[in-house]
């Protein structure tokens, strides 16, 4: 009996510890991931590079899960600086503990490790990881990830005959660290060297189809500097879902996809069978910078043929037509943002308006990029750490004004507060001759509108108050606006950003602390107990078992 009693009290102390270790489990499945980070040679332009690997691979391991699915993932950094990963559009909800950005965690020291653990709560879709620290974005480390519809929830179409991932971006020959050395001195970045698709320089990269069945394409644009548009020749994409939003299935020639965005299209292989070319060539640019990948049919007959089809080029009406387009499919099953308990985001009254506006100022005689004037600089504690512990002096709230106050720029550790359950209208204005991308942890948003010129209250009479798509990237054109509205139902730190990453590195960005007064594990999880702690949390315990 005695034996028995024992037994049952190590088996019922092993459990609790994966409950308090884990806490948002219930029923759903857990996907397990090892990942060692190392440096590597890399040669994506035909340029030797020190790259950024994860298990070997450049890009980095996909991650594939199922709504709800938590997932456990070990990350062992053994570079020779410390490193930290996020999630691009992975809500953590309750949990901002993991997303990965210095505000909210701890470095992984060299020769380190920490293990995330995330749900995919809620969403279903197409988003990819990176490297958030240090200008690690301009070396690799990023990848994808899709996340499933429950098997009993229908999809808007047909299981098609495959999937592929398509991560491309902007790319320099140079390595981070020179580029992160031009940045600290001061100083712009030089026109980027080529385009990648999937770490892959042109026509390096070929996606097999079999003739007469349909594909499905999640493009994400993990650049650093510019938005660019895709195209497949001789091949219509019909859009189905925009960063875990279904989408009404309109069909487009080519496709404009901004800094940090994720687009999922359908192609049908209905062409004579042989290669095909796919191209992504930058927007807004001069010049152009073009890359292909081969659209290759199994029963092909031959090779690509002809020059890779044009595609726009500074054609701003173009893609602020194609952006007004995008709609969200009402009548699709899944999750879908639930603001107030009503899905009707249009029939909210909002409480706030935060008006942000964009700038580039010299201060102290270098290059910085500012909100609403203020240019970030990190503490020497991350700022959910130093909340938590209530340690003075690292952050103050409202350090960064809910409008532009036309002063010129300075340096603030910048912070805003919000209250949990409001529901805010942002307007991002963007007075500069560049297209801005903004990027909101933690949440998806509604794009109620977008425009050229100046913002008023007037042009709420024009905003889409039914059937915008909800997404967690949205652009912003030159010399336009761009207002969106978000129910803040998460509580945490949250990381406002620009997403063209030398903007965010020197200062265009922010973070939104959203509060709840109740401190209660129903409104956000505890501090994980492997939570790393350093700066002025050092030393400090997180919380026993």
């Amino acid at each position: 009996m005695g034996l028995r009693a024992s037994s049952f009290s190590f088996f019922l102390a092993a459990f609790l510890s994966l409950a308090f270790l884990f806490p948002v489990n219930g029923d759903d499945p857990y996907r397990f991931f090892t990942w060692q980070v190392t440096w590597g040679d890399i040669y994506p332009l035909g340029v030797k590079q020190q790259g950024i690997l994860i298990n070997g691979q450049f890009p980095g391991p996909q991650i594939e899960a199922v709504t709800n699915d938590n997932l456990v993932i070990n990350v062992f950094n053994n570079l020779t600086e410390p490193f930290l990963l996020s999630w691009n559009g992975i809500q953590q909800r309750r949990n901002s503990w993991q997303d990965g950005v210095y505000g909210t965690n701890c470095p992984i020291p060299p020769g380190g490790n920490f293990t995330y653990n995330l749900q995919a709560k809620d969403q279903i879709g197409s988003y990819f990881y990176f490297p958030s620290l240090a200008f690690h974005k301009a070396a690799g480390g990023f990848g994808g990830i899709r996340v499933l519809s429950r098997p009993l929830i229908p999809v808007p179409f047909p299981p098609p005959a495959g999937d592929f991932t398509v991560l491309a971006g902007d790319w320099f020959k140079a390595n981070h660290s020179d580029l992160k050395a031009t940045l600290d001195g001061g100083h712009s970045l030089p026109f980027p060297d080529g385009i990648l698709i999937n770490g892959r320089g042109p026509n390096a990269l070929v996606f097999t189809v079999d003739q007469g069945k349909t594909y499905r394409f999640r493009i994400s644009n993990v650049g650093l500097t510019t938005s660019f548009n895709f195209r497949i020749q001789g091949h219509k994409m019909k859009l189905v879902e925009v960063e875990g939003s279904h989408t009404l299935q309109n069909t487009y020639s080519s496709l404009d996809v901004h800094l940090g965005q994720s687009y999922s299209v359908l192609v049908t292989a209905d062409q004579p069978g042989q290669d095909y070319y796919i191209v992504v060539s930058t927007r807004f640019t001069n010049p152009v910078l073009t890359s292909t990948s081969i659209l290759h049919y199994s029963n092909s007959q031959g090779q690509v043929s002809g020059p890779p089809p044009g595609g726009p080029t500074i054609q701003i009406d173009w893609s602020l037509n194609q952006a007004r387009s995008i709609r969200w499919n009402l009548t699709a099953s899944g999750p879908r943002p639930n603001p107030q308990g009503s899905y009707h985001y249009g029939l909210i009254n909002t409480t706030r308006t935060i008006i942000l506006s964009n700038s580039a100022n010299i201060i102290n005689g270098k290059q910085r990029f500012a909100v609403n004037s203020v240019s970030f600089i990190p503490a020497d504690t991350p700022l959910k750490l130093a909340d938590f512990y209530k340690i003075q002096g690292v952050f103050s709230l409202n350090s960064i004004p809910d409008r532009p106050s036309g002063s010129g720029g300075y340096l603030q550790t910048s912070v805003m507060a919000a209250d949990f359950r409001a529901y805010v209208e942002i307007v991002f204005v963007n007075q500069e001759d560049v297209v801005q991308s903004w990027h909101l942890d933690g949440y998806s948003f509604f794009v109620v509108g977008m425009d050229g010129g100046q913002w008023t209250q007037a042009s709420r009479q024009n905003y889409n108050l039914r059937d915008t798509v909800a997404r967690c990237t949205t652009q912003v054109y030159p010399k336009s606006w761009t207002a969106i509205y978000v129910a803040l139902d998460n509580v945490g730190m949250w990381n406002l950003r620009s997403e063209n990453w030398p903007r965010q590195y020197l200062g265009q960005q922010f973070y939104l602390r959203v509060y709840s007064p109740v401190n209660s594990w129903r409104d956000e999880y505890p501090i994980p107990r492997n939570a790393l702690l350093c700066g002025r949390a050092s030393g400090r315990r997180t919380r026993p078992l």
